[in-house]
């Protein structure tokens, strides 16, 4: 029997885990932090050895194939000590993918990957298909894989995740932008953030498709480099040569594919705002590709209710607009939430700097932003680079602070946005835990 080893003890490890015991390997997973209750609950109901608050490295490193949680970088002492043995380390969807002939639909991007994924995944059920939601978002798919059947999977793949995936095939593989993120992981390297995202292009076919967007400047530079057999199905906001998505004179937004032509009026879309309309165009040609009636696209496109923590409306108090945009851990989906905001935004900003470049939000700030909050457990880089940009800067270190500091400058008309820009790993347990607290705040103050 094969030993196979699970490294990380939380929703991915645990699938990988599963799934390897009912596919008859050997397994023992192991955690260097705390496995959270349900889990261990979970892995002792399936019988599946594990241990937390460290590593028995005899054990790991007699193993024949190891799967790797995607958090954890490729540079921890476990890890390298594991590939300098020669022992092969595979992502939890590398795994799944071995034991599925499901259709998988695979989205990755720097910003609109979730909102994204969630949109697909909502067009394809709501239009009765049997469809699966994992990576990111929903369950892990190797858990789904071992308990569940599903026809069709619709995954958002992080960089992390695509790391170590080598044999795993995309049916439709959804390459939304690249922008700088997660530099820390990458050696401050950009091109090998953008190797990473490129994975997903591996083991495309002729069959299979590619949907990306057409005027971003880094996906058009590595496609000249990078070649795939997979049919192109680019986007853009108007018509360009080779364009499968767009908007033309009359603001509807066209999708035309050789299985489907489908037109929308914009103003119907659910989702507001150019990232938005990105990414209904990538959601409205992953579905005509899967042969979806066109009414059944135009009735998701119109009622989805978009994704918690990503412009999220958080409340109206004393004639202000609370947004929750937590979910906006880079500077380029920072961008994307300035972009869709009216003048008169008190900005909350900060976090875990990833290697942040601010300059590209700059122009928006100086045009849209009234005051800059400051929120974080060290602001001198944010305090730095914007004081003296906007007309009033504020140093807090607390979620109560900064919402306290908001609702004190602010006046009737004006718009308050949580969009950090910023890991949130300095003072909450996740980006979730941020815009939850946030929308605590502001509900408390009505």
């Amino acid at each position: 029997m094969n030993s196979l080893i699970i490294l990380g003890g939380g929703e991915s490890g645990v699938g990988a885990a599963i799934l390897g015991k009912t596919k008859g390997f050997n397994v023992f997973l192991s955690d260097s932090g705390s496995i959270a209750e349900r889990y261990r609950r979970q892995l002792d109901d399936e019988g599946i050895e594990w241990e937390e608050g460290g590593h028995s490295m005899d054990r790991i490193l007699a193993a024949d194939e190891v799967v790797k949680s995607p958090g954890i970088p490729p540079t921890a002492p476990v890890v390298k000590e594991i590939v300098a043995r020669g022992i092969p380390v595979i992502s939890e969807i590398e795994l799944a993918g071995r034991y599925t002939d499901a259709r998988m639909v695979c989205i990755t991007g720097s910003n609109g990957k979730t909102t994204t994924t969630l949109l697909i995944y909502h067009i394809l059920k709501d239009a009765g298909l049997n469809v699966g939601l994992a990576g990111n978002v929903g369950r892990s798919l190797a858990l789904q894989v071992a308990r569940e059947h599903h026809d069709v999977y619709v995954i958002e793949l992080s960089s992390f995740q695509l790391e170590n995936m080598y044999d795993f095939h995309a049916n439709i593989a959804v390459l939304l932008n690249i922008t700088p993120d997660h530099l820390d992981r990458y050696d401050y390297e950009m091109q090998n953030y953008i190797n990473a995202k490129f994975r997903i292009l591996n083991n495309l076919t002729p069959r299979d498709a590619f949907i990306y967007w057409q005027d971003d400047p880094v996906i058009k530079r590595q496609l000249e480099r990078v070649a795939t057999e997979a049919s192109l199905y680019p986007f853009a906001e108007h018509r360009e040569e080779g364009s499968r998505a767009w908007v033309d004179d009359e603001e509807m937004m066209c999708v035309d594919t050789p299985a489907e032509n489908l037109r929308m009026p914009r103003a119907e879309l659910s989702l507001n705002g150019l990232h938005n309309l990105y990414n209904s165009m990538a959601a409205a040609l992953s579905a005509c590709i899967l042969d979806i009636d066109k009414e059944e696209i135009r009735k998701a496109l119109s009622n989805f209710e978009g994704v918690e923590h990503r412009l999220e409306p958080a409340g109206t108090v004393n004639g202000v607009r609370y947004i929750n945009d937590s979910k906006a851990t880079n500077v380029n989906s920072t961008w994307y939430a300035l972009e869709s905001m009216p003048r008169d935004t008190v900005l909350i900003l900060g976090g875990k700097d990833k290697g942040n470049d601010y300059s590209e939000i700059l122009p928006l700030v100086k045009e849209k932003v009234k005051a800059i909050i400051c929120m974080g457990k060290d602001n001198a880089k944010l305090l730095d680079f914007f004081t003296g940009q906007v007309p009033a800067i504020y140093d807090t270190h607390s979620i109560d602070d900064a919402v306290s500091t908001a609702s004190r400058i602010t006046v009737p008309g004006d718009t308050v946005l949580l969009s950090p820009c910023c890991a949130s790993f300095d003072l909450f347990k996740s980006y979730e835990d941020r815009g939850r607290q946030f929308k605590e705040r502001v509900a408390s103050l009505s």
